[in-house]
């Protein structure tokens, strides 16, 4: 009787629709079963229930980790199950737990073919964010490949760079390629869960999807177990229309220890490693490259910098509000600035380059919010600016090495300022070179910057590298009026040795020297002692030709910093030992030897008068500066009252005399030496970073050595507690003929030499001058072939006229001696 009262009202309804209504409800009725039948996966068969429920159970614990967690009620069900009798209701009731959460279903045949179907899971990202889905995978081959997943959608957002002075067309993402890849994509590998599929029928993996924008995506998602595993007509590739949420828009208020707006570096993690996987090495040419380097510190994974957030490798310069780097952990913001944020709690590391103590915070960004306010005050160990010593790093690159080439080439000078702002450098050297050039040497124009503030300066110059001189040694000029050797309108037409190209720069007023010194400068046989007499090997592309060039009144400066200290400061203690006078200048070379951020190495100078370019460079070459890390420093550097970078930094005695050396001294390490400290003072001294003030640490203690130097060798030494309070440090020395006199706190800081002239007599020491002309030599014998037949004379001919002059000096300390 019920069911004939249920048929008379079905008719009775039926009676009272138009016969259009009643089309349409057919239709909505098909359609809802279509779609209930294409969001149901189809329960797999025949699995075994005691690997399944183990792999289940594992993946419960890898949803957690990662913060996508299975319903409370799923994750009591699935934990319920390990109490009861195995078998075949056990698969299905484990398929019924996670088959909701799963996007796909990857179906691989007994043929090895894959093909792909929608999973029931609801496709919502989150914009800079990550959200975890789960894919089925019907596993009929038993294959134990690697699953893949892949996606146009998540392709690389930029093309790096290629060491070309153009980019190739080939390599030119236009701004459609870009927009497009929004996504990043990885199946989770990392414990507990195995890299590889493990040969059972059925079992789950964890895909992580991340999203730039927000907003509606549709995106297409493929996977693969291989070349060719893909199955006939796409059936591998699926289409998903995601909606994309907004992220909360987290504002920064950004304080300097004065309590003024400033800009900072901000490093935020959630501390879980999604992208790489723990067994593999990665090396930076691999096609991961994009996702990993933001990841290495000194070139080495750094633990610390897991879940990075904004992803480095979707970010892009170019198009973002603010120009991050992705190769950076690292974003720079300023009072005001904001940074999108999923909710969530997060680990936050900030500061403002080596004068600032770094700090970190807990962040937690609530659910339910547009946008929250944030303060950060800085804090400060030191402030040299305001004792009248600014910093400077006179070699930063806007393209080329870690840079891209497309979308852009490289970056504009706006990106290059916030990463000097942001780090306090007071001068920033950004130096146009053989990559991108054409482009790049757009933005010369021989003035400062106008972005350039009182206390913190932009200036484009120029670095000879990717040149035809470039294998005799990469050469800085700066001060330049004009870029252009003359006569030249292409790379290719420039000298092929350094000497026309210092004395070119030099007529017109620049201020010249040879890049990251040490390289081609290892002993042929492996040392680290200071001063060393072993030749240069003279294969690289520091200042090699500088031992030539030196002798003909055509260098300024010696870059240090970014090459092996000992490699870099044998050459340069050698020369002086022969009475030249090129000035130490430090150098970063970003983002080339270093890309962790600018000013890892850098000079400190005064100026005679107010802070500007030009006094910069006037400071650099009279030697009225240091090298440092910015985490030691040695001012007032003075011999018998005269301080160094004044009067030539020449002090003139008759006869024999005891010299009285001063200086105030400063120095700052963390009380106790952390893990990655340690790991950098016991690197070999040719890894990176070079200049550490970690390498200088006496054992576990927080002191450090300050030596005096004189003639390249160290004479005397006391030590200091680097605790960030100034020590007056003083020392006695008996000096009997010519010679020059430093201070260093080794590989960390070094100042420029004072030269003390006993009874006139010019600065000699024998075997440096013994060493200097046999290095001629050497670097003939390994520059020669590269420099062209029609200039070949005139390059013998300089390196002749360095001979004589070396072998004249040859002869005045024979004299001397006898």
């Amino acid at each position: 009787m019920e069911n004939v009262a249920s048929l008379t009202s079905c008719l009775f309804f039926l009676k009272n629709f138009t016969r259009r209504r009643f089309i349409v409800l057919l239709v909505i009725l098909h359609f809802s079963t279509f779609i209930n039948a294409q969001n149901s996966l189809p329960i797999i068969s025949g699995v075994e229930p005691q690997p399944l429920l183990a792999q289940a159970i594992r993946l419960e614990e890898a949803l957690s980790f990662l913060g996508s967690s299975l319903s409370k009620e799923d994750a009591l069900r699935l934990k319920e199950l390990q109490q009861k009798k195995l078998g075949p209701e056990i698969t299905k009731a484990i398929q019924d737990i996670l088959d909701p959460y799963c996007l796909a279903m990857v179906d691989i045949n007994p043929e090895a073919r894959v093909k792909v179907l929608r999973g029931p899971a609801k496709a919502k990202l989150i914009r800079s964010g990550w959200t975890s889905f789960l894919v089925k995978v019907h596993n009929d081959a038993g294959v134990t490949a690697k699953l893949e997943v892949g996606s146009p959608n998540a392709d690389p957002v930029l093309h790096i760079a290629s060491l070309e002075p153009r980019v190739k067309k080939e390599n030119v993402l236009l701004p459609g390629q870009v927009e497009n890849r929004f996504l990043q994509m990885n199946l989770y590998r990392n414990r507990p869960l195995l890299p590889d599929l493990s040969g059972l029928k059925l079992e789950y993996a964890v895909l992580q999807i991340y999203s730039r924008d927000a907003g509606m995506r549709e995106a297409e998602i493929s996977f693969n177990i291989g070349q060719g595993s893909q199955d006939i007509g796409f059936r591998n590739a699926i289409n998903i229309l995601f909606k994309i949420s907004p992220s909360v828009k987290v504002v920064l208020r950004v304080k300097d220890e004065k309590g003024s707006p400033t800009m900072a570096s901000f490093i935020i993690t959630d501390g879980i490693e999604r992208i790489l996987e723990d067994s593999i090495e990665y090396d930076f040419n691999s096609p991961d490259y994009r996702a990993t380097r933001a990841q290495y510190e000194y070139w080495i994974r750094a633990k610390e910098l897991n879940g990075i957030y904004p992803l480095p490798c979707r970010r892009v310069a170019a198009y973002d509000e603010y120009p991050d780097f992705f190769f950076q952990p690292q974003i720079y913001r300023s009072d005001g600035e904001h940074v999108d944020l999923p909710p969530g709690k997060y680990n936050v590391t900030f500061t403002r380059g080596p004068e600032y103590i770094t700090q970190t915070k807990e962040l937690v960004v609530p659910f339910g919010k547009d946008s929250i306010e944030v303060s950060f005050e800085l804090k400060r160990w030191i402030d040299m600016a305001d004792i009248g010593w600014y910093s400077a790093d006179q070699h930063i690159h806007a393209a080329g090495c870690a840079h891209y080439e497309s979308p852009e080439e490289g970056v504009p000078p706006i990106d290059m300022w916030r990463q000097i702002w942001g780090e306090d450098l007071n001068v920033g050297a950004v130096l146009s070179w053989g990559t991108s050039w054409y482009h790049q040497k757009s933005f010369f124009t021989g003035q400062t910057n106008a972005l350039s503030t009182k206390e913190n300066i932009i200036h484009y110059d120029m670095e000879v590298s990717g040149f035809p001189s470039s294998h005799a040694g990469h050469l800085v000029l700066l001060r330049l009026k004009e870029d252009d050797y003359p006569g030249t309108t292409q790379i290719e037409e420039w000298p092929s040795w350094t000497l026309p190209v210092l004395n070119w720069a030099k007529s017109q007023g620049a201020v010249v020297g040879y890049a990251h010194a040490g390289s081609g400068l290892a002993p042929i046989e492996p040392t680290i002692k200071l001063p060393n007499y072993l030749m240069p090997k003279m294969d690289g592309i520091g200042a090699n030709e500088y031992i030539v060039t030196v002798t003909q009144n055509a260098v300024d400066f010696y870059g240090v910093g970014d090459t092996p200290a000992p490699y870099e400061l044998n050459m340069w203690y050698h020369t002086l030992n022969c009475g030249f006078r090129p000035r130490l200048s430090g150098e970063t070379d970003f983002p080339c030897v270093f890309d962790e951020r600018v000013g890892v190495a850098r000079s400190y100078f005064k100026p005679e008068n107010t802070l500007n370019y030009d006094n910069y460079v006037a400071a650099i070459k009279k030697g009225r500066c240091y090298v440092s890390d910015g985490r030691s420093h040695i001012i007032d550097f003075s011999v018998n009252g005269l301080e160094v970078g004044t009067n030539n930094s020449e002090l003139s005695l008759a006869g024999y005399q005891k010299l009285k050396i001063k200086a105030k001294v400063v120095a700052y390490l963390q009380p106790e030496q952390d893990e990655k400290g340690a790991a950098i003072a016991h690197r070999p001294i040719d890894h990176v970073p070079y200049w550490n003030i970690e390498r200088a640490r006496i054992g576990t203690t927080r002191s450090v050595r300050v030596e005096l130097i004189v003639n390249g060798e160290a004479v005397d030494t006391t030590e200091i507690v680097a605790d960030g309070k100034w020590q007056d440090i003083s020392f006695s020395y008996s000096i009997k003929q010519s010679g020059w006199v430093a201070l260093r706190i080794y590989p960390g800081c070094h100042t420029n030499p004072v030269f003390v002239i006993v009874d006139g007599k010019p600065i000699r020491i024998q075997r440096s001058v013994e060493w200097c002309r046999k290095a001629v030599d050497q670097c003939w014998k390994m520059k020669q072939g590269n420099i062209r037949p029609e200039e070949r004379p005139a390059a013998e001919a300089a390196y002749d006229k360095a001979r004589r002059i070396y072998d004249e000096m040859m002869e005045e300390t024979s004299i001397k001696e006898k």
